[in-house]
């Protein structure tokens, strides 16, 4: 994916990466009704991904149905390392002292990190 994606138009691949394919009518379902989005705003939105290459379609008569063209497990490795790269100097000992800094972590959380870390150790 060259192309970050909005916020918008995360939504949209959020409904895709939890099923695919779907067609335009279907992805409108399944936005949340919060959204307040209409059928002409999540078409826009499937466009701007189409145009992007973050999703490719396929007709089906005079329907298109739409899938993600990057994993979300990619997406989100990308979009990690941006705001590690952008707010921490690309180190991640910093964004999790700041974390614990602001006691933003839990007893569960401290515990997944040492696990992680033990697990990473040889």
């Amino acid at each position: 994916m060259s192309e970050r994606i909005s916020e918008a138009e995360h939504v949209v691949m959020e409904v895709l990466w939890d099923t695919n394919p779907l067609s335009a009518a279907e992805v409108v379902d399944r936005i949340p009704e919060e959204r307040g989005w209409s059928a002409n705003t999540v078409k826009t939105l499937l466009g701007r991904l189409l145009a992007k290459n973050s999703i490719a379609h396929e007709a089906d008569g005079r329907r298109y149905f739409y899938r993600p063209l990057v994993a979300r497990e990619d997406y989100v490795a990308g979009e990690s390392r941006r705001l590690m790269d952008r707010l921490f100097g690309g180190r991640l000992t910093p964004l999790v002292a700041h974390l614990a800094e602001r006691d933003e972590l839990s007893d569960a959380d401290i515990e997944e990190i040492e696990a992680l870390l033990k697990a990473l150790k040889p």
